[in-house]
This record gives structure tokens, sequence and C-alpha cells, in this order.
């Protein structure tokens, strides 16, 4: 259903769930995602399908929805000879679909609307790399318009993820001032830096000043890698902490083929928890069977827990799952 409060005011109490990789359950559906437009191209021809993505991760026990929109952009559907009014009616058709695949529930379920890196519309792989030579300013023009329209779609929060660039991450928070939603910022990383190779400290310090920005963090990385940013988003930013990494697979853009074997693990939710993240959940290549691991993990917590709630939602006190 519907939630009845802010995003923001539930993790200051408590761990919420995130679902997982959407490309990977509508693959798992039959769906061809070898086009450009990636699971977008499904808003156009086949949104039932993402409908019943969506639907098999709140039946997993996601509470949160991240909309088909990551690769969906003005730029990309007009080279379909799509329009700017009608690719407007698709970024909204993202959200309605997980509105409504939500309302499925009588849990409350709160809808992300997903904003992509400019590497993305590319489809060349290169919102690994970042650095596209473009100054904050361009970026910013590209993302604004977006923005605005995925914000009169009315979702509950924007999901700024797969960030690889500091650049770009200071064009995104430029783009959101004044849309009157709560966003999040999760990069994705290598290491302990950016994709474009930024330490991290430097990446999420970026967000700390940001009042509109709930919670700062990663996603589409390594597993381990997101083990230790968690800790630093947490340390530099005290702002909640979102963390959604992929399968421990990795991308072989030129191939255009996943390579090698899944490291996600579920039972790392509770370090994840340890050192402030309020935003769990996966990203590629992690489906519905991880992500009710992680509903179960989270909900043995919640059964356990005997100190209260004293220092939830803090980074560094005592979690309450």
């Amino acid at each position: 259903m519907q939630p009845d409060r802010p995003l923001a005011a539930v993790l200051a109490e408590s761990t919420v769930l995130l679902d997982g990789g959407l490309s990977n359950q509508l693959e798992a559906q039959g769906c061809d995602l070898s086009d450009e437009l990636w699971s977008a191209r499904l808003l156009l021809d086949e949104d039932w399908q993402i409908d019943a993505a969506h639907r098999a991760y709140v039946r997993a026990g996601a509470q949160v929805l991240i909309t088909s929109g990551y690769q969906a952009t003005f730029e990309g559907f007009a080279r379909r000879g799509i329009g700017r009014g009608r690719a407007a009616e698709l970024f909204a058709r993202s959200v309605e679909l997980a509105r409504r695949a939500g309302g499925a529930t009588d849990r409350e379920i709160w809808v992300a609307a997903s904003v992509g890196p400019y590497g993305a519309m590319l489809a060349d792989g290169s919102e690994y790399r970042g650095r596209y030579g473009l100054s904050v300013r361009e970026l910013e023009r590209f993302h604004r318009p977006r923005i605005e329209a995925l914000a009169a779609a009315g979702p509950d929060a924007l999901a700024l993820e797969t960030v690889p660039d500091v650049d770009e991450a200071e064009a995104l928070l430029r783009a959101v001032e004044g849309c009157g939603l709560p966003v999040w910022l999760s990069y994705s990383v290598a290491g302990d830096r950016t994709r474009a190779g930024q330490p991290l400290e430097t990446a999420f310090g970026l967000a700390a000043g940001h009042e509109r920005v709930v919670a700062v963090g990663v996603n589409c990385c390594d597993p381990a890698d997101a083990d230790r940013a968690v800790e630093t988003a947490a340390e530099v930013t005290g702002k909640p902490v979102v963390v959604y990494p992929n399968s421990g697979e990795r991308w072989d853009a030129e191939g255009r083929a996943w390579t090698g074997g899944a490291t996600f693990d579920p039972g790392r939710v509770r370090g994840w928890q340890a050192a402030g993240a309020r935003l769990v959940g996966g990203c590629c290549r992690v489906g519905p069977g991880p992500i009710a691991k992680l509903a179960e993990f989270l909900e043995a917590g919640r059964a356990g827990q005997t100190g209260g709630t004293a220092g939830a939602g803090r980074p560094g006190g005592t979690p309450e799952p």
C-alpha cells in the first residue's frame, strides 16, 4: 500500500529493505534486454513485465521499489523517434507501475524513481568509468529535465544511483534542488574509490550538507567493496547509509555478459547495520531469492531486539533492524 510516513522518518527508526536487480528478474521472466534502452524498452511495449517483476520483489519482502527508469532518458527515447511529451509519459508510467505493484500488499511500500548516470544513456559501459568529458554544468543540464519529469510523477523519493564520478554527483545534487522530494545518492565504486578514481571520503562528503539527501552510500559494486564503503559513508556524512551491491559477478561490457561467481551473502546485513546502513538490498544479479533471505535476517533481528530503540537510525548507534 501507499505509505503514510516519509521515508526519512522510517530510516530514523529502522532498517528498510530495498528490492533487487530489476533487469535480472525481467530476464528470468523471459524478456530480451539486448536493446540499448535495456529495461526501459519494456515501458514502450511490455510494461506488464515490469509490473510482474516489481510484484516478485514485493512478495520477497521488499519495502522500497526502484522504478524501471534507470536507462530511460529524453535523449535515448528521441533516438527512437519518441518526442519529449511521450517520453515524459513513459517516465510517469515507470512510477505508476511500481506504485501499482506496491498496492498489492497491505505493507507500506515506498517508490523510488531511478535516476541513472549519463553513461547509462550512452549504453557503452561508460557508467562504470565516468569522466565523460562534460562539465558539471553540462551534466546538470542533462539530468534536470528528467528529474523534473520524474518528480512530477509523484514517487516517494529519487534514487540517484550508480554514480561513477564526483562531478556527476555534484551535477545531480544541483539538479534535484527544488524538486520537492527526498533523494539518496549512491555511488558505484571499486575498492575505496569511485569508478572514476576519486577517494570515497571526497565523494560522500558532497552529500554531507544536503538536507534533501536522506541516505548516501553505494550500489552496483562488489559486495566486499560495499562492506568497507558503508563505514566510510557513515563516518563522513553522519547520514543513514544505503547499500545494495551486485551479486559479485562481473559485467563484461564488450561481451555484454556476466562472468565469475556470485559472492552476495545476505548475512552481510548484520555488518552493514552495525556500520550505519538503513537502506539495504541488492543490485545486478541479486534476485527475489536473496532479497527474501535479507527480509528473514531483518525480521529475525526485530524479533531478537531487546534493547529498545535507543540509537536507532544513527550511524554508530545500536541499530534496530
